[in-house]
């Protein structure tokens, strides 16, 4: 997926560049944060080609909702998933994982996020070209 064609494509705005915990061009705009009644956040994140967060935990879990593009999702010990649009990935609480864009297309998901994400060390790029 080109930039232009993201461009045509999200249906949020762009956001803030996130430079903490996250690897290469990637953009946060916080779509909900009331939190009542569902007692979670709800962001929409774009991932430059190649760009990623670092291996991380939520205390409750995750779920991601694939809006654009292809991206990676992985657990700790198991093979990388490749995400395309209208993915869903339910993450239980505590388990050890990252996401990101592929080498050549942006990425676009919605990551509802009730609780807490304990941030921990880069996906280096010798981790990401194996995939």
């Amino acid at each position: 997926m080109t930039n232009e064609n993201l461009s045509n494509s999200t249906i949020f705005p762009l956001g803030e560049k996130v430079e903490e915990n996250f690897i290469g061009d990637a953009y946060l705009q916080m779509v909900f944060t009331d939190p009542t009644p569902l007692n979670t956040s709800i962001g929409n994140v774009t991932f430059a080609p190649g760009a990623r967060n670092h291996w991380h935990s939520h205390k409750t879990g995750q779920v991601l909702l694939v809006t654009g593009g292809e991206g990676w999702y992985q657990e700790e010990g198991k093979p990388g998933q490749l995400l395309k649009t209208g993915d869903v990935v339910n993450i239980p609480p505590h388990v050890k994982h990252w996401h990101g864009a592929t080498k050549d297309s942006w990425f676009v998901h919605l990551a509802m996020t009730p609780g807490e994400t304990e941030w921990l060390e880069p996906v280096d790029d010798e981790w990401f070209n194996k995939l």
